[in-house]
């Protein structure tokens, strides 16, 4: 006996619609059993992870902090998964674009000019775009496992990151932290309301991001192209489009935001390299892509909902007393109802039951002739 999905003549439109609200009330109910397996309150609990941080406005700042780089690097994985591509090191991406970024005032520290910050944030786009085709080349090329070979590069930027602010990098004046020099005023994101809070201009990237990757993909014949690429290869070579330019297409365009939420992240909220420059944004986006159904215009809204699980992870640790695997294992759960919820949606669990084995023919043989 085995289990197969066959996918549903007829999806309804309004399950459709409703799917990621689905998803997300079963992860609060998930949650509140979480916690009370953790011995805590799951009342408290849930009000202190996804209410408490939406009463002050310093949170919404704060709120608004985290969903930009989860804004822009999920937008970027939409383009990617809607043709077919899965690039999963978008987090090595935003290190190097945090790295090529921050190269400019390192190198040019007398560079204190109004052209800084621009040119900071075209290298830190350029940066991820360019570790992003290592992936997209071997695949359009050799046929590579871009998953593999995107997750691996992930590890080689995390470490290469490291081993600059351990070593040429490092601050001088930092004493034996390992620290990059903190940036000047010149190289420093402004914030958008400084009296508030400290939200800065990533969000503004992230909604223009998500508004024009959106009119791309719904009303251009690029956008067209990836659509039909993402759905069928084989009509997409009959309509004469290039699996192989689109591949590397996808992937640069998600490279560039992934690099430019990098660089925007260490030059506004961080104000310097350190060895820890993301709490995993790239690995969260992906949930972030699914629960906007990889319409850049929905992924805005899940990006706040997954920024306020961050948010709200932190104030757990303090209110209730919870670990960051807590935050990790919520948004887990979030993934899994996410997927489960479509899946049912799009497709029904059919049973198939094995026909029994007949004899072998040699026994049938022995035994016809042993009746004989």
């Amino acid at each position: 006996m085995r289990l197969e999905l066959v996918k549903r003549p007829q999806q309804s439109k309004l399950y459709s619609a409703l799917s990621p609200f689905i998803a997300f009330g079963l992860t609060l109910v998930a949650g509140a059993f979480l916690f009370a397996m953790l011995g805590k309150n799951p009342a408290l609990g849930l009000y202190t992870y996804f209410v408490e941080p939406l009463t002050e406005l310093w949170s919404l700042h704060e709120l608004a902090v985290k969903a930009a780089p989860l804004i822009l690097i999920a937008v970027g994985l939409s383009v990617c998964f809607v043709s077919n591509n899965w690039n999963i090191g978008a987090e090595g991406q935003f290190t190097i674009g945090a790295i090529t970024g921050a190269a400019l005032p390192l190198y040019f520290p007398d560079a204190q000019t109004i052209a800084l910050l621009p040119a900071m944030l075209v290298c830190g786009a350029l940066g991820g775009a360019v570790y992003a085709a290592i992936p997209a080349l071997l695949k359009a090329r050799f046929n590579t496992n871009e998953i593999l070979t995107s997750l691996m590069l992930v590890y080689v930027a995390q470490l290469f990151l490291d081993w600059l602010v351990r070593g040429p990098w490092r601050d001088p004046a930092a004493m034996s932290f390992p620290q990059a020099p903190a940036f000047s005023s010149w190289a420093t994101l402004p914030e958008l309301f400084p009296m508030s809070g400290r939200a800065n201009w990533g969000i503004v990237f992230a909604l223009v991001a998500a508004l024009v990757v959106w009119f791309m993909l719904s009303r251009t014949l690029k956008g067209f192209e990836i659509r039909v690429i993402g759905q069928s290869p084989r009509a997409g070579r009959f309509g004469g489009f290039s699996t192989a330019r689109t591949i590397v297409f996808a992937f640069l365009v998600s490279g560039a935001l992934a690099g430019l939420a990098g660089i925007a992240e260490v030059s506004g909220a961080i104000g310097r390299l350190q060895p820890q420059i993301s709490p995993g944004y790239g690995f969260a986006a992906i949930i972030v892509a699914f629960l906007g159904r990889l319409n850049p215009l929905g992924i805005v809204a899940a990006g706040f909902v997954l920024a306020l699980s961050y948010l709200g992870g932190e104030a757990a640790q303090i209110a209730v007393g919870v670990t960051d695997k807590t935050v990790r294992a919520f948004q887990g759960i979030l993934l899994f109802f996410v997927l489960a919820c479509d899946t049912l949606i799009h497709y029904q669990i059919r049973i198939v039951r094995r026909a029994p084995l007949s004899e072998p023919a040699s026994l049938s043989t022995e035994t016809a002739h042993g009746h004989g």
